[in-house]
C-alpha cells in the first residue's frame, strides 16, 4: 500500500516542511484520506451494512466476536490475522487486534474493491497536495 513518513513528504517535495509540522501534517493527511475512503465505501453499503461494520470498528463486544465466530470461525489460524499478531506482538485475544482483523475481512467479504478505493482516494489526494506544494510551503 503505502506510508505516510519521511518518504512521502519527499515524494511531494515536501522534505523542507519544518520538522515540528511534519508529524501534524501527516495526520491531517490520515484524517482526510480516511473520511474520504470511508464516505465513499459507505455510499455503496446498506444500512444493515452500515451497523454491522460500525459495530466491528467500534469493538462493540459481543458484535466483534459474534461476527467473527459466524464468518471466520477459525481466524486465530487465519494466516492473515497470524501475521497481525506476529507483528504486533499482542495476544491473539487483544480486542484491537480482532478488530482490526475483522475489519479487513469484513471489508473483503462485503467490499472487495476496498483496496482500489483506498488507491485512487490516495492518489487523488497525493495530486492535490503537489498541486498546492508550494501554498502548504509558504504556510509553514
Amino acid at each position: 500500500m503505502f506510508k505516510l513518513d519521511e518518504t512521502f513528504l519527499q515524494e511531494l517535495g515536501l522534505e523542507n516542511l519544518p520538522a515540528e509540522q511534519r508529524a501534524a501534517f501527516l495526520e491531517q493527511v490520515y484524517a482526510s484520506l480516511t473520511e474520504r475512503v470511508g464516505e465513499r465505501l459507505s455510499s455503496g453499503m446498506s444500512d444493515e451494512q452500515l451497523v454491522e461494520f460500525e459495530a466491528i470498528i467500534d469493538r462493540q463486544e459481543p458484535e466483534l466476536t459474534t461476527w467473527l465466530q459466524t464468518n471466520v470461525p477459525e481466524y486465530a489460524q487465519d494466516p492473515q490475522f497470524m501475521r497481525l499478531v506476529e507483528a504486533s506482538n499482542l495476544p491473539p485475544d487483544d480486542s484491537n487486534l480482532k478488530a482490526e482483523f475483522a475489519a479487513t475481512k469484513w471489508l473483503e467479504l462485503n467490499r472487495p474493491d476496498y483496496r482500489d478505493v483506498v488507491a485512487q482516494t490516495m492518489a487523488e489526494l497525493r495530486q492535490e497536495i503537489m498541486n498546492s506544494r508550494d501554498q502548504i510551503l509558504a504556510q509553514s
